[in-house]
């Protein structure tokens, strides 16, 4: 059974001399398959550690704020070299407990095997680990430059990563971690130390997984028997830790999983570990029920038959829809969902009060994005949620920070023909320009409002359809003059909102279109005038292609 990429990456990196000091972040909470020399069995990522990657070594002690230190292998040696009395559980005590036994494992190399005292553990370089759990809760970003106790703990941390004696010892330490922005700058900008990333399960992954659960759960993967790779590709995304408590449940309740189930189980398992920082969209319209937009829709259409074909240097690395509040970016992303054949999902508010939490936020929201293979990524309001290069000081940098991660994220060309982002934003001209530019944003779509009164009353007349409203398909002459300027799908809704409303308050058998000139008299638009044209202008300057924008909105706009 192959080890993870980023356990090679470890040992790489300790038995070159590279590096003593591992940063471990990500997916650190997860549960880990852990191939053993007699059967595989699923554990934590210590236990990974411990029983996988750390299986040579002499003594390997844990710490975590809650459970104090343990000894984790090599209980002999410990007793051996270990100070006298129980090690403190506090973690100043600890820490420094730690730095003094590290340094007693130093002396004894030093001394003959025949030394007084000496005895069997004298003379050589014993290998040593220290894994330490939850580290951003024992060194967490200190708010003051001036705090001591917390930057003096991560300071004897630090040291075992660069003083010579250590470095000539045989030494490993990992620092386990969620989110890397939790973790003090001195250990999670330590040039010396190592930053690992560890992933969500892959396909390859859950595929050695699901052919370790069949055994321990027949029941639940009855269906999939001796056909690992199916339910492994369609749960892809989602933590082994999530998929094993679903099997226990319904390997207790004598209940298989099938094919239909898998999608569904997919959405609310992901959801979940992202702890409501994404969404999935369902796919519940096609581009066919988008009214007007052919030549967005067109596009749309050739990059989805290329990604299917999987013609990706075509691909572009992300969309841009602009166009007035209420002209139907949500809704067109929705239609898209039915069409893409790969997951829509909508990031929700990752923006945290407490210093930290909004770059973590963030971090975790991308390990999903990679792990979920082919996806669409949805940023609605993309003006507000993705900061700016320079914000002032009114958010302690904050914005800029977001701007920062979210740049560098979306111009990963190792990205292209993976995730597609779609940015929409009724002010485009907000939102900065280096996320906007080619190689981050490559198709920008504008959006906009029907081009006049017959197109803005078959807009109204195909909504009321959704409320069992039936108005004649050509709008009669007598009713054109009523319909107002600059329809846009959300005041087309409002409108037929208000028709429904006026028939059932009339009563059965009422004229749908007698009471659509009741609601159209002294109708008034929720946008200003001034402001639709003002952002119809930003729509027109941000195309990618004129052959998006109409020609009645071409004149004097650009």
């Amino acid at each position: 059974m192959p080890t993870p990429p980023w356990s090679d990456k470890i040992r790489r990196l300790y038995l070159s001399g590279a590096a003593n000091q591992f940063v471990l972040h990500g997916n650190v909470a997860d549960r880990l398959l852990i191939p053993e020399t007699v059967g595989a069995k699923i554990g934590n990522l210590v236990d990974f550690l411990t029983h996988e990657q750390l299986r040579r070594f002499d003594l390997v002690l844990g710490y975590e704020l809650g459970a104090g230190l343990r000894v984790l292998a090599g209980e002999a040696l410990f007793r051996q070299i270990a100070p006298p009395g129980d090690p403190p559980r506090d973690p100043a005590g600890a820490i420094g407990w730690l730095d003094h036994l590290l340094r007693v494992v130093v002396n004894l190399r030093a001394l003959a095997p025949s030394s007084p005292g000496g005895q069997a553990v004298a003379g050589r370089n014993h290998h040593v680990a220290i894994v330490i759990g939850g580290a951003e809760l024992l060194f967490p970003v200190a708010k003051q430059v001036r705090d001591y106790a917390l930057n003096s703990m991560a300071a004897v941390v630090r040291s075992w990563s660069h003083e010579g004696h250590f470095l000539e010892q045989n030494l490993a330490v990992f620092l386990l971690t969620e989110h890397l922005n939790d973790l003090n700058h001195l250990l999670s900008q330590n040039p010396r130390a190592a930053l690992v990333e560890i992933p969500l399960p892959g396909e390859a992954e859950l595929v050695e997984a699901f052919g370790h659960f069949e055994t321990r759960y027949p029941k639940a993967l009855a269906n999939f028997a001796g056909r690992p790779a199916f339910p492994a590709s369609r749960l892809a995304g989602a933590t082994l830790g999530s998929i094993e408590s679903l099997l226990k449940q319904r390997e207790y309740e004598g209940a298989a999983l099938d094919e239909k189930a898998l999608t569904e189980l997919k959405k609310s398992l992901v959801e979940k570990d992202a702890q409501g920082l994404i969404e999935f969209l369902e796919p519940t319209r096609t581009l066919d029920d988008v009214h007007g937009s052919e030549a967005v829709k067109a596009w749309m259409r050739q990059d989805l038959a290329l990604w299917r074909e999987g013609d990706l240097a075509a691909m572009p690395m992300g969309y841009l829809l602009c166009g007035p509040v209420g002209t139907g970016k949500t809704y067109l992303i929705e239609c898209l969902a039915g069409e893409a054949g790969a997951p829509v999902v909508k990031m929700k508010n990752f923006r945290d009060r407490w210093v930290g939490s909004t770059e973590g936020n963030l971090e975790k929201i991308f390990g999903l994005l990679h792990a979920l293979g082919r996806c669409i990524v949805f940023v609605d309001e993309a003006d507000q949620a993705l900061g700016s290069r320079d914000a002032g000081s009114g958010d302690s940098g904050l914005s800029g920070r977001v701007y920062s991660m979210m740049a560098k994220e979306m111009s990963d060309t190792s990205n292209r023909g993976r995730i597609l982002w779609i940015l929409a934003s009724s002010r485009p001209d907000l939102i900065e320009v280096d996320l906007k530019r080619p190689g981050r944003v490559d198709v920008k779509f504008p959006l906009f409002p029907a081009l006049d009164a017959a197109e803005g009353y078959a807009l109204i007349r195909a909504l009321a359809k959704k409320h069992r409203l039936d108005l004649p398909k050509e709008c009669p002459p007598d009713l054109l003059p009523l319909i107002p300027d600059l329809v846009t799908p959300g005041s087309a809704e409002s409108i037929s909102i208000k028709l429904y409303r006026q028939v059932r308050t009339v009563g059965e058998g009422s004229d749908a279109l007698a009471a659509l000139r009741d609601c159209l008299d002294e109708y008034q638009n929720p946008v200003p005038e001034e402001t639709m044209r003002f952002q119809i202008g930003l729509a027109v300057k941000e195309a990618s292609d004129l052959a998006f924008v109409p020609e009645v909105f071409r004149v004097g706009d650009r």
